[in-house]
């Protein structure tokens, strides 16, 4: 990933930087391995996941 500065401005540079990591999804796997998790809890949550993506994705197909 490679973020450019313009204009010398850092902190909007920073600010690029925390967006594209998040919308990645970087900090929110940070989070899932800082412990353990249990295989039905993954299974779990890799379902909910799923479902949530489904949604969002049929949320978007209905507004055009």
């Amino acid at each position: 990933m490679e973020i450019r500065v313009q204009g010398g401005d850092l902190n909007k540079a920073i600010k690029v930087l925390k967006r594209k990591l998040q919308q990645d999804g970087l900090y929110r796997e940070l989070r899932q391995r800082r412990f353990h998790e249990k295989s039905s809890i993954k299974r779990r949550r890799k379902a909910e996941d799923a479902q949530r993506r489904l949604r969002k994705k049929q949320k978007r197909l209905q507004q055009r």
